[in-house]
């Protein structure tokens, strides 16, 4: 049975291990930016089988108008069960209907996110990172 958790913490290590178990590309290996990340993030929300962390939604927001859901990973060995839809809708009953939910998908998602409520649009600009 998945358990979720708005306010549980978790470690560097645990995230990287979801990261790495996802197909997500992310920095997997540099802890000390792992930890970061977390520390700085506005809202986790965890899915846990038992004492193994399978799932995140990590996400930046002012609370009151938007949020940007940097992460959505899920171990592939629990992917296609829910629970990333799961996290989703858990982010959004804990911000509210007057918060807009944004993110950047990887290529490999862009079919993914629409099934889960998501409108796709060409509205986006970036500035990729450098690292």
């Amino acid at each position: 049975m998945i358990i979720y958790h708005t306010d549980k913490m978790i470690t560097a290590a645990e995230l990287s291990q979801v990261f790495a178990s996802s197909g997500i590309k992310r920095p997997y290996q540099d802890l000390e930016r792992l930890q970061k990340m977390i520390e700085n993030a506005d809202m986790l929300i965890s899915a846990w089988d038992g004492d193994q962390l399978v799932g995140i939604a990590r996400a930046v927001t002012d609370f009151v108008y938007c949020c940007y859901l940097s992460d959505l990973a899920v171990n592939q060995d629990y992917q296609r069960l829910g629970i990333g839809k799961q996290l989703v809708e858990r982010l959004k009953e804990t911000l509210g209907p007057e918060v807009s939910l944004v993110l950047l998908s990887a290529p490999t998602a862009v079919e993914y996110y629409p099934r889960i409520g998501f409108t796709q649009t060409d509205k986006c600009y970036l500035i990729p990172r450098v690292r």
